[in-house]
């Protein structure tokens, strides 16, 4: 994978990490405690939904931000690179989920 030479800095999403890094220690008490398992598959399922929203902001200024700036450059071989990395992520994506 080839990483452009713009740099993208994604410091915004620490605030969000530092909170779902809370929320997996709240996890960790719960079974600690030996809480419901509802409640512990609640917090589990709000911790997932937390970090697909930081991939997606972090996605989406790749996108606005790396690749666009490769597409609008001369080089055709830059241009390939992030259209074949793009088509990696999202073929990787769908194998995650």
């Amino acid at each position: 994978m080839q990483k452009s030479k713009l740099l993208t800095t994604h410091e915004e999403q620490l605030v969000f990490l530092k909170k779902i890094e809370g929320q997996i220690r709240g996890v960790q008490r719960m079974i600690e405690k030996k809480r419901y398992c509802v409640d512990i598959i609640t917090q589990i399922h709000s911790i997932i939904g937390a970090l697909y929203r930081v991939e997606n902001q972090i996605f989406k200024k790749h996108i606005d931000g790396c690749v666009v700036h490769a597409l609008k450059g001369k080089s055709e071989r830059e241009k390939q690179a992030k259209i074949n990395e793009i088509i990696e992520l999202i073929s990787r994506f769908r194998r995650v989920v």
